[in-house]
Order: structure tokens, then C-alpha cells, then sequence
């Protein structure tokens, strides 16, 4: 599920009448993001009105609990490397909203985001009117946003679909579309409320994506997981691999901006790649992206061309995730909003960025489970760090500073080393300030963590307010 539903988005110009920030503002009038329906026929009417733009050309589906962002990016790559043109479709946007619906690698255009709105909006409008016959809610926030994705795809018109799931998989808006590759990145415990309080139970939620026809590539996964999808693939007769099974890392070598990985593909072998992203947790993705470009371009059957391989590596960007904004001291946000997120990027930065001190900022959503994160924090980052900051973003759904505070005591963080603050900014100042306290201030490090609004929010700041 998409953590962002409140960043401010810059003005755009208006395009009659609209502009981004008018949609957005509409878009957000219906029901929240984290108040998804658990249906699908709202969005089968919407793509049967609009003549089906969910059909308009073959689709990558890809769910999991972690990675899926970073591995669509790796995938999307790929399949512009390939001269193929892209449509991808993640969730949530760090800065604007028009990051998650993706041209050939780019931000839809303003001027068409605004124009394929105002072309389908009398439509979503009758879509909308049966629903209020019905008593049901109106298309929400997320469906709408998944309606203009394959609207804008349909109109541009691109040569694949990559689209991410909002939340799980059977019930999730992105499933009114049937993928010719399935991708499954770790499952782990997030959203137990809504999803199953097991990993056996998230992934048959999530396995809800593997239809007939398709070609099933996961990641590693812990035993319940992997026989849950396996389970879905057989009834539905497809094909599948699973990493460390038919394909996975091969060797990998950490480095300056990155990392110098050999995958074994399910086709081929692809050796000394660089990857610009760091963590065994990045190869890992990269792996099971190189996996889904085999199962679509050649049914598994065909070795992609490396050189097109080492082109996608050279254009791989994951904002957001380990991201360095400025040096001396290093600040490095990471959009990790699990425990199990968390621990691989901790794993990651202490592999790769030789830092000797790091003050931590951390802010929290209130769907999360905080205590959790912050023990995994406590625990990875122990000998590393002595000062860090709670604070909360401007998200509604923030866990107040406060109570961050209150909890971090319970699980062990020192009172002496901690600060409180509600506001980001003062959060960021006080963080940097610890960081170039240390005695040799090339060592010194501010990381900014836990929520994804939060990181969202330090990356405008710390650019000056350009999102």
C-alpha cells in the first residue's frame, strides 16, 4: 500500500480549466489511500466505459511486501534498453504525484496527466452514479489513480505495462489487469490487519495476481510463502522460478555508487554488472528484475543481449531508497517502512558507506508497526549511532513525535541520546548539527528513515523546496 497522500505538489499551468494541484486536490476529496476497497467491480465498469485500456498492451504485475518500486525501475530499464516503449505504474510518489504514472522513464507530463483526466472524468462520473445507487463508496482515491494510469498508457500509446500493486493482490485495483509476467518481491508481515497476520496468508492475498497465461518469477521466500505461490501457479498452470532455485546472485561486489553483481539468469549467465544501488537486497531485486525481462522478452527460453543489460544498469535510479542528498556530512534518506525493510537497508549502509557516526531521524505512519521498526532500528544501528531524532511528517496518519519518543524508551533507545521534535525541520537542523560534531566530520552520517512521507518531505526540504 502507497504510504503518500499529502505531499504538496507544485503548481502546474492550467489545461482547461485543470491544472496537477487541481486534480490532485480532487483526487484526494475520495476516499483515502489507506482506505482502499477490498472489490473489483467499480474498476471493471471504469475499464469497460473507457473500452479497456487495462488491454492496451501486455503487463508486468508486480507484488510483494518489499522492493517493488526498486525492482519495476530495474525492470522498466530493461525494457527501454530493449527499445521497447514503457508505461510503469508505482506507488506512492515521494515528491509529486505525477512520479507514478511513467513515460519511457519519466513523470507523465503535466499537460497530459491533466488532459487524460479531464477526457475520462464524465466517465468516472457515471462510474461514480451507479455506485451511489448501490450505496456503495465511490471510486476511491487509489482506483482513480489506477484508472488514469491505463488511460495515459492507452493514449501515449506504450509497448508494455509495468504496474505495482496499491495493496496485496486479489482485491487491489492494478488486478483488473492480467499480467504475461507475474513478480512477487519478499513477502513479509505488513498491513496484517488487512492482509493475514502470517506470511502463508499475505502471499496467497498476494498470489491473488497469477492468472492463466502468465509466468510466474518470485523472489526468495520464507517456506509458508513459497508453498502458497506455488499453490496459485499450479492451479492456474503457469510457469514459475524462484530465485535461489532457477536463478538468482551469483557473486557481487560492493564498490563506490554501487555494486558490481554477476546474476544467473533463468536463460543466461549476465556476469560483472554495475549496479548503481547498494545492498544485497538491491542485487537481489536487480536478479529477479533480469529474471522478469527473460520470462517476458523470450519466454525464459532466450539470453537477454548483455550489453542491453549493462545499458538498463547505466539508467537504474531508485530515489528514495539509500539516497545520498548532500556530503559533509553524508545525508542519506531511505524509504524503508517495514522491520524487515529497516534491516536491509541497515545491513546495506553499514556495508557501503564507511560511516563511523550516524544520527538517526526517524518518523513513523500509524498503520505500522512502530514498535517493531524501532527495535530493529535500536538493534542494527546500536554501535553506530548515539543521537536520534523522532519527528513526524505532515501526513495525518504521522504517529505524533511525542509518542515515538515514549515508545523508542520501551524498546531501549537512552533518553540522553534521543530528540523530540514535531517539526521535520528542526528535526533535519538539529540531526546535522550531531552529525558535525564528531571528531573527524567526513565520518559523520544523518540518516532519515521509517516512513516514506517522511523521507518524501526531507528530499523537498533539503532541495530547496524543488520536489
Amino acid at each position: 500500500m502507497s504510504d503518500l497522500e499529502s505531499s504538496p505538489d507544485r503548481a502546474s499551468e492550467p489545461v482547461d480549466g485543470f491544472s496537477v494541484a487541481s486534480v490532485y486536490a480532487e483526487l484526494l476529496s475520495r476516499a483515502p489511500e489507506n482506505k482502499m476497497e477490498p472489490r473489483m467491480e467499480p474498476m471493471e465498469m471504469a475499464m469497460d466505459i473507457l473500452g479497456e485500456p487495462n488491454r492496451s498492451a501486455p503487463v508486468i504485475h508486480l507484488t510483494g511486501t518489499n522492493g517493488k518500486t526498486s525492482t519495476a525501475r530495474m525492470i522498466e530499464a530493461g525494457l527501454l534498453a530493449h527499445d521497447l516503449r514503457v508505461g510503469r505504474y508505482t506507488s506512492p510518489h515521494l515528491s509529486r504525484v505525477t512520479e507514478r504514472i511513467c513515460l519511457d522513464g519519466e513523470p507523465v507530463e503535466d499537460e497530459t496527466f491533466v488532459r487524460v483526466w479531464d477526457e475520462i472524468r464524465p466517465h468516472l462520473s457515471m462510474v461514480d452514479q451507479r455506485l451511489a445507487e448501490r450505496g456503495e463508496v465511490p471510486l476511491t482515491y487509489f482506483e482513480c489513480l489506477t484508472i488514469l494510469a491505463f488511460a495515459v498508457f492507452a493514449d501515449a500509446p506504450v509497448d508494455v505495462m509495468v504496474l505495482e500493486v496499491g495493496l496485496g493482490g486479489i482485491t487491489d485495483a492494478t488486478n483488473v489487469a492480467s499480467g504475461v509476467v507475474d513478480v512477487v518481491t519478499p513477502i513479509s508481515l505488513d498491513h496484517t490487519d488487512l492482509l493475514g497476520d502470517s506470511e502463508r496468508d499475505i502471499a496467497l492475498e498476494k498470489a491473488g495476481i497469477i492468472k492463466s497465461g502468465g509466468f510466474l518469477v518470485s523472489a526468495a521466500q520464507v517456506p509458508e510463502a513459497a508453498d502458497a505461490l506455488l499453490e496459485a501457479a499450479r492451479e492456474a498452470d503457469v510457469d514459475f522460478r524462484f530465485e535461489g532455485v532457477e536463478f538468482g546472485v551469483e557473486s557481487r561486489t560492493p564498490g563506490v555508487g554501487g555494486q558490481q553483481v554477476t546474476v544467473q539468469g533463468i536463460a543466461g549467465r549476465y556476469p560483472e554488472l554495475l549496479l548503481p544501488l547498494h545492498g544485497a537486497h538491491q542485487a537481489e531485486n536487480f536478479a529477479v528484475a533480469v529474471a522478469a525481462l527473460e520470462a517476458f522478452i523470450g519466454g525464459g527460453q532466450q539470453e537477454l543481449v548483455l550489453e542491453n543489460l549493462q545499458l538498463a544498469c547505466e539508467h537504474i535510479t531508485a530515489p528514495g531508497r539509500l539516497e545520498t542528498l548532500r556530503t559533509g556530512p553524508s545525508i542519506i534518506v531511505d524509504a524503508a517502512h517495514n522491520a524487515a525493510g529497516i534491516e536491509a537497508s541497515a545491513q546495506a549502509l553499514k556495508e557501503s558507506f564507511g560511516l563511523g557516526r550516524l544520527a538517526l531521524v526517524v518518523g513513523i505512519l500509524e498503520e505500522k508497526d512502530a514498535r517493531e521498526i524501532l527495535t530493529v532500528l535500536h538493534r542494527e544501528y546500536d554501535d553506530l549511532v548515539e543521537d536520534v531524532c523522532f519527528t513526524q511528517s505532515t501526513s495525518p496518519r504521522a504517529i505524533p513525535a511525542e509518542e515515538l519518543g515514549r515508545l523508542a524508551l520501551e524498546v531501549g533507545f537512552r533518553e540522553e541520546d534521543m530528540h523530540v521534535t514535531a517539526r521535520l525541520d528542526d528535526a533535519l537542523d538539529w540531526a546535522v548539527s550531531r552529525a558535525d560534531t564528531s571528531d573527524d566530520a567526513l565520518a559523520g552520517g544523518v540518516l532519515i528513515t521509517g516512513s516514506i512521507t517522511v523521507v518524501g518531505e526531507a528530499r523537498t526540504l533539503l532541495s530547496g523546496g524543488e520536489g
